[in-house]
């Protein structure tokens, strides 16, 4: 009884993403952490700054990419890049966004992001997502970055373990946002809406204290979003 199938033929971009995955997972040692974030107040700074300009709303992903780049910038060791002999540390954040593009993947690149508005870089998110559709992106603009942020959420997605994206040395794997019973210290519970982000580290150049610190740092910019302004 023979079987039904269909082949794919993998195109160029699919080669390269299976060259560029398969080359992380055999010489990378990842190493992951998570956390739960609440992001309450984020919600309602984003639904603030939505009001004043209805026009030019803001994604919870344009926020999260400012707040990893603040954290970013105060936590070096994860803002790096490994090289064949040191371990690069960038000065500014570099984010990658990943875009999830017809038959693959593209990585834009918003450079600087931690000087940049929340607005601005939602303009040049967007501006980066409707090219990419198109296969209009310049390779500039898709090459280097210290960090990855790949956001499933919207896809209904809880949590998720993202692979590094070499050269650099980290990657941050974002759920979706919903409520969630959570208790404090003296047991007494409430609803809060709760952020699952897990970060892929490359144990070469940073190790857990470091990773964690970057994860606090991020909890902190969330839970005061007047940082992202």
């Amino acid at each position: 009884m023979s079987s039904s199938f269909t082949d794919v033929a993998l195109t160029p971009l699919r080669k390269a993403i299976a060259a560029r995955m398969t080359l992380a997972k055999q010489t990378i040692p990842h190493f992951r952490l998570g956390a739960c974030i609440e992001v309450d107040a984020l919600m309602r700074w984003r639904a603030a700054s939505n009001e004043v300009d209805p026009t030019k709303r803001i994604s919870v992903n344009d926020c999260l990419i400012k707040a990893v780049a603040v954290s970013l910038v105060n936590n070096p060791a994860i803002n790096c890049q490994m090289t064949d002999s040191a371990i690069r540390r960038f000065h500014s954040a570099d984010i990658s966004v990943v875009i999830a593009v017809e038959g693959g993947l593209a990585t834009p690149v918003v450079r600087g992001a931690e000087a940049k508005s929340v607005m601005e870089i939602s303009a040049e998110v967007k501006d980066f997502a409707e090219r990419a559709g198109r296969n209009a992106l310049k390779l500039s603009e898709i090459s280097g970055g210290s960090f990855s942020i790949s956001n499933l959420g919207g896809y209904g997605i809880e949590q998720f373990d993202a692979i590094i994206n070499p050269p650099q040395c980290a990657i941050l794997a974002v759920g979706r946002a919903g409520p969630r019973v959570v208790a404090d210290r003296l047991g007494n519970t409430r609803v809060a809406t709760m952020l699952t982000c897990t970060l892929s580290i490359d144990h070469r150049a940073a190790d857990g204290a470091e990773a964690s610190k970057f994860l606090q740092g991020l909890r902190e910019v969330i839970s005061d979003p007047n940082r992202l302004a």
